[in-house]
């Protein structure tokens, strides 16, 4: 199998500057783009069947891990939703070419959609976010999944001391919740009113989903009442939908989208 071309990108400048880490794939669009989730790296099992996925089909694949993951540069606790949500613009802009469909699990569904809405912004019709797919999509989650469900005990610590290290079962180290990250989450917040895309939209969501329930996936479709969405409930799948059937759901979704924006005009050809 050939591998994807490994570089890095310096996002940010002066004590702010940290390299980011990108594997990418050539080939025709629309490409894929990978968004992963909080403390979740580009080598996991998702990733690695979508890379797969487009050697096999001839798409270009891009991937990255934010700062504070995986290979990329940075401290995970100087991370927000505003500093990776940087970094995934700077790597669609300048790492990738043409059309592309966002795939985001878990925190990468909320940075996916924070990127679409600023290619919007910038582009308008011309954007080339050309379609979504969003794996257990965890918009708003340090207000409405963290904030929200932390005893006064927590939301103390964290004011006091800056942190609070929240045991995880995915990790052998807790995961340290930043008093920045809350905050900064707060200016980034999407589902107190309504979300445009201007693209299609595919929902995977497990409802034994333990750290983002259902009813989330099922509050976020109502936010996306302009947009063209399919919502898939799992009955028996968890956060992570890493099953082998849970993955043919992925590609299966991706190749639909991908292929039916290929036969759409170009940004270009969409100007008036």
């Amino acid at each position: 199998m050939t591998p994807p071309v490994a570089s890095t990108l310096t996002v940010g400048t002066g004590p702010e500057a940290r390299d980011i880490a990108i594997l990418k794939r050539g080939g025709r669009a629309p490409g894929i783009v990978w968004l992963g989730g909080f403390k979740s790296d580009m080598t996991g099992t998702k990733a690695a069947a979508l890379d797969t996925w487009a050697l096999e089909t001839g798409r270009a694949f891009t991937r990255f891990d934010y700062s504070g993951h995986g290979a990329s540069g940075g401290r995970f606790d100087d991370g927000t939703i505003s500093r990776w949500l940087e970094e995934s613009l700077a790597v669609f802009e300048r790492e990738t070419a043409g059309d592309q469909i966002l795939v985001g699990s878990s925190m990468g569904g909320w940075i996916a959609l924070l990127l679409a809405r600023a290619e919007r912004a910038k582009a308008g019709a011309a954007s080339r976010v050309r379609g979504m797919v969003l794996i257990a999509p965890a918009p708003d989650f340090t207000e409405r999944l963290m904030w929200a469900r932390f005893p006064e005990a927590v939301r103390a610590e964290i004011l006091d001391k800056g942190v609070w290290s929240q045991p995880s079962p995915y990790a052998d180290e807790p995961y340290r919740i930043t008093r920045a990250l809350i905050e900064d989450g707060r200016r980034n917040l999407l589902m107190d009113g309504p979300i445009e895309t201007g693209c299609p939209v595919t929902i995977l969501q497990g409802v034994k989903d333990e750290d983002v329930p259902w009813r989330h996936a099922v509050d976020l479709v109502t936010c996306l009442a302009r947009d063209d969405v399919v919502l898939t409930l799992v009955k028996d799948g968890d956060h992570r939908l890493s099953r082998p059937e849970d993955l043919k759901r992925l590609l299966d979704a991706v190749e639909a989208l991908a292929t039916g924006a290929e036969g759409l005009p170009s940004p270009a050809e969409r100007l008036p």
